[in-house]
Formats: C-alpha cells, structure tokens, sequence
C-alpha cells in the first residue's frame, strides 16, 4: 500500500500548522489544496510547504469548495502513483492519533474505503448531530444496506483506483455534499466501507465552512437525485444484499 494525505483548507489559519506538525512522524507525502484562501492563509502555506518537504500545495484561484479541494487532491495522489489517500481535515477536528488504526484496517481491507465513526463530547452543536442523523436515514435509503454508518466523517482513507474510476465517470458535488455523494456512488460501485471508531471534537476557536441554509438545501437536492439513482439500481442492490447476508450465515 502507496498511502499519501489529503487536507483541503480554506482560510484554516491556527489549525494546519499544528495538524503538519503532529502528522510530520508518519513521513507520508501530503497534498495540501489551498482552496481559494485568503492572502494571509495562502501566504503560510506557502511558508509550510517550504518547512514541510514532503508537503506539496496545490493552489485553487478561487474558492471552490470542500469536495472540489478533496478531489484535487485525491486525483493528484492517484496520478502519482500511490494506492491510497489519506483525507484529513484543516481544522482540527479529528484526533490523529487513531492514524495508525486506520492505516492497519486500509491494509487489512485495501479495496475498501475505511471511514472514522465519530464519537462526539459536548463541544459538537446539537443542529450539525441532529442533521447528520436525518442524512443517515437517507442513507441507508439509499444504498438499502446499514453498511454506512457515518457518511460525513471526512477521516477516511480512499481506495485511490475505484475512486478514480467514479470520477472518471460521474460528475460529484464540490462543496459539503461530497462526503456523503461519494461515500453512496463507491458503494453502489461496489466499494465496501469499514468504519473505526474515533473522536471528533469543535474547537472553541474552530471555524465552520458550513453555510447552514444554502449547504442544506444543496445536500437535500443531493439525497433526491441519489433516491431516484437507488431505484434505477435497485435490483443490483438487492442482489448485493442477498449475497453479502449469505455470505454471514
């Protein structure tokens, strides 16, 4: 297993440089897409980038969003040749010390996407856990299988030739819908998913790229067309279900 990192940042200032420096042990080549940042952001990247030798910027003019800085980078960790990529946000959310964890589960399971199960404290706003749990109704909708557990989570690790394959023939959303669109495409596509439990917290001084009207409204639009692209589907899925219960029993 080839496995790089992946951080998407837009306008994370505190944050990546205490992120690159935790993630500096592991000595994984890291593509870090400044999405459209602001002059002072862009300007300490390009600072961490020369600090970091196994950092490597990838630079959007403008801003595009969360799913369209991840796809950057992951398109860009597969055309160089790694296996696998690593996507970890700027912001300080996730707790790198369950790295290790995961790189173990994506060795043991190498086609398969392995997802953190976040375990929130109090510090997470009672609106973002309440709606996470509506989109894991659609969810499971969806895909007609509990095999999802969390579908927002951006810890995870790709399989970096199936996703390829899904962006070669899908067109994915860019912004905060494409966690979960991608996350429900690689498993209609046949991707398992494997999820490992890991703590997520708010930093107090934490910003929040998530635009709550206008990213709500996208994300509902998203689960629509995924509906309707389950039930074009639906005999596959099924088939599928069938033989992942035999397979159990």
């Amino acid at each position: 297993m080839q496995l790089a990192l992946v951080i998407p940042n837009y306008n994370h200032q505190q944050a990546i440089k205490m992120t690159l420096a935790q993630l500096a042990p592991l000595n994984l080549t890291c593509y870090l897409i400044n999405d459209g940042s602001n002059d002072d952001t862009r300007h300490l990247l390009c600072e961490l980038a020369k600090q970091y030798p196994w950092v490597k910027l990838i630079h959007h003019p403008f801003n595009r969003g969360k799913g369209a800085a991840v796809t950057s980078g992951l398109r860009a960790a597969f055309a160089d040749g790694f296996s696998h990529a690593l996507q970890v946000d700027a912001d300080g959310q996730h707790d790198l010390n369950d790295i290790p964890a995961m790189i173990a589960e994506a060795q043991a399971h190498p086609k398969a996407l392995i997802s953190g199960l976040p375990q929130y404290d109090e510090s997470v706003p009672k609106g973002r856990l309440y709606g996470r749990y509506i989109t894991h109704f659609w969810v499971w909708i969806e895909t007609l299988s509990f095999d999802i557990k969390d579908s927002m989570c951006g810890f995870r690790i790709y399989p970096l030739a199936a996703t390829e394959q899904l962006f070669l023939s899908q067109a994915l959303g860019e912004r905060m819908d494409f966690d979960i669109e991608i996350l429900v495409k690689l498993f209609w596509q046949g991707v398992s998913v494997k999820h490992l439990p890991t703590r997520v917290i708010y930093p107090e001084d934490g910003t929040s790229h998530f635009q709550g009207v206008k990213d709500n409204v996208r994300i509902s639009a998203m689960h629509t067309k995924l509906f309707f692209g389950m039930l074009r589907r639906l005999p596959q899925l099924l088939t599928r279900n069938k033989q992942t219960d035999a397979s159990t029993h």
